[in-house]
């Protein structure tokens, strides 16, 4: 979120790609509920948005959305940006090579910031190899709950016991 506030305030646009429209959903609304003290223009191409989809198009090629969330949408050859700054990849496994090339390919010089919860061993391989710099959030958010794993024999106490 960071990330994308900065690019926008030096007046850049922002494209960020997600492996699903229910997730390019979500985005949206934190993205919008976050930037809407900023005056910050957020919109979203997934194939739910098919009637505004023309005129979300017209919008981030004139450069007035700064920040576009969207599924492979983004990835159609229609999509163009009037400067494009910052591309963030969400989900970075759910995508393919050629897929993350043709972003890169949209604007020369983008930065590219890719998330994962579970990095793929090409991007491993990147990092080790000072190709591509890796950075690890190593604090879990506040309140979330730890997973504790436990291996028993099957019993219908226990699982009324852990269901109550």
């Amino acid at each position: 979120m960071r990330a994308t506030y900065k690019m926008v305030e030096n007046g850049y646009q922002v494209a960020v790609l997600c492996p699903t429209t229910v997730l390019t959903a979500q985005h949206e609304k934190v993205f919008i509920d976050r930037f809407s003290p900023f005056n910050i223009k957020v919109a979203s191409l997934s194939r739910i948005s098919l009637g505004s989809e023309k005129n979300t198009i017209e919008k981030i090629a004139q450069g007035k959305i700064d920040i576009v969330i969207g599924t492979h949408r983004l990835l159609s050859s229609d999509i163009k940006f009037k400067k494009l700054g910052l591309i963030v990849i969400d989900e970075e496994q759910k995508f393919g090579v050629k897929q993350k090339e043709k972003l890169k390919q949209l604007e020369i010089g983008v930065h590219v910031l890719s998330m994962s919860a579970t990095p793929i061993p090409r991007s491993l391989s990147m990092a080790l190899s000072s190709i591509q710099d890796i950075s690890i959030i190593q604090t879990p958010p506040q309140g979330r709950k730890i997973v504790k794993n436990i291996v028993t024999k099957i019993s219908n106490d226990k699982i009324k016991e852990k269901c109550i």
